[in-house]
């Protein structure tokens, strides 16, 4: 045999030594893995829930399916509001859900997702990406054992539905308010009675009289969970979320077992919904209000003279707050300077232009 000929059937030989190690190599490289992830959301609010959906599909197809999770509407395997929790304890990898359904356990919770007379989705995002906010979200996070990722924004958010009109501060005291986040501390101070409902559980509420008036997002939740049949007076704007920020919360021993391109695809998908959930909010909510108009709701906006209630109590519940909590100070002087900064740039250019082109647009289509 000559050497060329045993060099050949070499070759030959080791061929299918190689092709059996590929796939051992690219397994370990690339492990299959199974993870659960519990949404604070119900499967009938197609762009909340639907945005975690998304997220998984993504980090499935940037993984070659290698990665894959399941989503579970809220209450399913963790209750809407303790998500967190589960996620946690490690009883779930992941959640999707908005961190101020937990300013129980720490007020800073709010600065994550929506704060009265605070940043809009623009802005919100600048302050995460570039001034700071992710750095302190990512402290805050740590000390419950969770890496998390802003993941979805509602745009500014409607004020909510009321039995009765809201003509003056008295109308408030008292009235029975589904409200999320550090708004109810607000509400509070201006003599309401505020309660924290997960989203399934509002429509019965507010059905039987349990609640006076409800708050959630916008047109387009709102009109599915049917709110138009119950309370007629539908309020603007919702001055406690002028956008809301979800989060893509991962337990963080789960986290770290991850290698590093399956990171990156979890990443890259929470970036990619950050913008994607708003613009099906901005697409989705005209043509739902006019819906809701249709059925009969009564638009209106709130008296001046309970914005400037609403404004001066929301300070004075944030200064009180922030002086005996050093992690909420240190949250409020750095969202505080940022959003002057903002208002000051977007009363230039953003406010001047909408103030006139809205108005406008709107006496041409009369």
């Amino acid at each position: 045999m000559t050497s060329r000929r045993r060099a050949l059937l070499g070759a030959a030989a080791a061929a299918p030594a190689a092709a059996l190690a590929a796939p051992a190599i690219a397994q370990t490289a690339s492990p299959e893995i199974r993870w659960r992830l519990t949404s604070s959301f119900p499967r009938s609010l197609d762009i909340l829930f639907g945005t975690a959906e998304g997220i998984v599909r993504r980090v499935a197809q940037l993984t070659d399916n290698r990665f894959q999770i399941r989503v579970f509407p809220g209450g399913e395997i963790a209750p809407p509001f303790a998500a967190l929790d589960a996620v946690q304890s490690g009883s779930v990898e992941c959640c999707h859900t908005a961190a101020y359904y937990y300013v129980g356990k720490e007020p800073s919770f709010a600065f994550l997702t929506a704060y009265p007379f605070g940043l809009n989705t623009r802005q919100m995002t600048a302050w995460f990406r570039h001034g700071g906010g992710n750095q302190l979200a990512a402290e805050l996070l740590r000390d419950y054992s969770v890496v998390g990722f802003p993941s979805g924004d509602t745009g500014a958010q409607m004020g909510g539905w009321f039995r009765n009109e809201v003509r003056s501060l008295q109308d408030l005291q008292g009235l029975k308010f589904r409200i999320a986040g550090f708004a109810g501390q607000v509400f509070q101070r201006l003599g309401a009675a505020p309660t924290q409902v997960p989203a399934a559980d509002i429509y019965p509420s507010l059905e039987r009289g349990v609640l006076d008036a409800v708050e959630f997002v916008g047109p387009h939740d709102d009109e599915k969970l049917g709110f138009v049949r119950v309370a007629r007076y539908y309020y603007a704007p919702g001055f406690w979320e002028p956008g809301a920020r979800l989060h893509f919360m991962v337990n963080q021993r789960a986290w770290d077992s991850l290698p590093d391109a399956y990171k990156h695809a979890i990443e890259v998908a929470c970036a990619e919904a950050d913008s994607e959930m708003v613009s099906r909010y901005d697409h989705s909510n005209p043509q739902a209000l006019r819906r809701l108009v249709a059925a009969g709701a009564q638009l209106r906006f709130w008296p001046r003279d309970l914005m400037q209630a609403a404004w001066r109590a929301a300070h004075e519940v944030t200064e009180e707050t922030a002086g005996r909590n050093e992690r909420f100070k240190k949250f409020w002087e750095s969202y505080r300077r940022y959003r002057d900064e903002e208002y000051q740039w977007f009363r230039i250019a953003e406010n001047s232009f909408d103030n006139f082109a809205f108005v406008a647009a709107a006496q041409q289509q009369r």
